[in-house]
C-alpha cells in the first residue's frame, strides 16, 4: 500500500491537530444545543470517531450511507441513499453532517436538501478535507480541516476502490494506480 502513495499531504500528527481544533470549535458553537452528528459512510468513519471524542459536550451520533462514485474516481452526479438515519430526532435538532472530503459538493448538496425537509433547527457541514477547485454545487463547509489540491487523496478513511482507508495519514495516490482502471 505504501508504495502506491506519491506523497503524504497530512501526517498523523497534523490530522490529530486538525481534529482537536475542529472539536474545540464545535464544542463552543453547540453549547446548550441538541447536537446530532451525522457521519456520511464510509469515508468519514475514521474522522468521525476521532472528532466525536474531541467534542466535549453531549451529542448523539447517527450514520448515512450514500453513493455517487462507485469504484471510479469521478462522481456520477447521481446520489443514492443506501442507508438512511436510524434516529428520528432530526426534527428540532442541530445537525452536523461530517464528511471526509468536500469535492464536487453534489453529494452534500443533495444530502442537505433531504435532511432540511426533516425540519432540523440547523444543518452545518464539517469536512476533514476541502477541495474547492472541483466544486460544482453551491455549497461550502462550515468547518473544514484542511484545503487540499486537486489530486486523488486516500487514507484516514478515504479510499480508492475500497482500499487505503486504513492508512493513518492522508496521501496522494500515484496516478498509475487509478488511471489504468
Amino acid at each position: 500500500m505504501l508504495n502506491d502513495i506519491e506523497k503524504v499531504l497530512l501526517s498523523e500528527e497534523q490530522l490529530k491537530e486538525i481534529v482537536e481544533k475542529l472539536g474545540e470549535q464545535i464544542t463552543n458553537d453547540y453549547k446548550g444545543k441538541k447536537l446530532v452528528v451525522v457521519s456520511v459512510l464510509k469515508g468519514s468513519v475514521v474522522f468521525m470517531a476521532d472528532l466525536m471524542r474531541a467534542i466535549k459536550i453531549p451529542c448523539e451520533i447517527d450514520f448515512m450511507a450514500v453513493s455517487s462514485y462507485g469504484s471510479g474516481t469521478e462522481t456520477s452526479g447521481i446520489v443514492k441513499i443506501i442507508k438512511d438515519l436510524d434516529s428520528e430526532v432530526v426534527c428540532g435538532s442541530d445537525l452536523l453532517i461530517v464528511e471526509d472530503i468536500l469535492d464536487s459538493g453534489k453529494t452534500l448538496h443533495y444530502l442537505r436538501e433531504v435532511l432540511s425537509a426533516r425540519k432540523p433547527s440547523s444543518i452545518k457541514i464539517c469536512t476533514l478535507l476541502d477541495k474547492p477547485d472541483r466544486r460544482k454545487a453551491p455549497i461550502k463547509a462550515d468547518y473544514a480541516g484542511a484545503v487540499v489540491p486537486d489530486a486523488f487523496v486516500v487514507g484516514y478513511g478515504l479510499d480508492y476502490d475500497e482500499k487505503y482507508r486504513n492508512l493513518p495519514f492522508v496521501g496522494v495516490l500515484k496516478p498509475e494506480i487509478y488511471e489504468n482502471n
